[in-house]
């Protein structure tokens, strides 16, 4: 089964043979994807009845967890790739979230949608209400996205908790990989982005 194009993204970034850990690993499908395509020796984490039963269909290895409360039972350095995949934004506590994968893993890939695109900011100016997208598919009362951001707001706190992109992939409206004037004006036309973080040795 072909991943979401924003998985590709994500995957990508993933060395052959890596030691993973997927942080809301949902369904199990880009795990799966790792395992059997990659060789990768994967683990998820999983706060949902639905989502775990799911991975467990498929065999991916999975643990029932809240990322919020840390990762308290696993090591330091344990793995080689953390992933965050359209999960920070979900989070109660992003910032924690961010320092426990660094501190689990040697580098992290976090994806989300960017609340800054054009079509959600000329939503939320001429209709006065909050903005749905293709990436953000809610209404305000059953969304599990609790802390939006942009892609400039997702840059300063990475400054601030001395992280540093490695790579980043900018994504349109349908998950795949932006380009043309997009890439020039990311945080106004872009509607994701996914980013290869690691510390700043700075």
């Amino acid at each position: 089964m072909a991943l979401r194009p924003d998985l590709d993204a994500v995957a990508a970034m993933v060395p052959r043979g890596s030691r993973v850990l997927d942080l809301g690993c949902g369904d199990g499908a880009l795990l799966d994807h790792l395992i059997r395509e990659k060789e990768c020796d994967g683990t998820g984490v999983e706060i949902s009845d639905e989502g775990f039963h799911a991975c467990v269909a498929r065999g991916v290895p999975v643990m029932v967890g809240d990322i919020d409360r840390g990762l308290a039972d696993v090591e330091d350095g344990a793995f080689d790739v953390v992933i965050l995949s359209q999960t920070l934004q979900a989070t109660q506590r992003p910032t924690l979230v961010l320092h426990e994968m660094m501190r689990v893993g040697r580098v992290g890939i976090v994806s989300f949608p960017n609340f800054g695109h054009w079509r959600l900011r000329w939503s939320l100016a001429a209709r006065g209400r909050m903005p749905e997208s293709s990436s953000l598919p809610y209404h305000w009362y059953d969304t599990p996205n609790i802390h939006l951001c942009t892609i400039r707001d997702f840059e300063t706190l990475l400054a601030r908790e001395h992280l540093t992109t490695i790579r980043r992939v900018l994504v349109d409206d349908r998950g795949r990989p932006a380009h043309g004037v997009a890439l020039r004006r990311p945080n106004l036309l872009c509607a994701g982005a996914v980013y290869l973080v690691g510390p700043d040795r700075a």
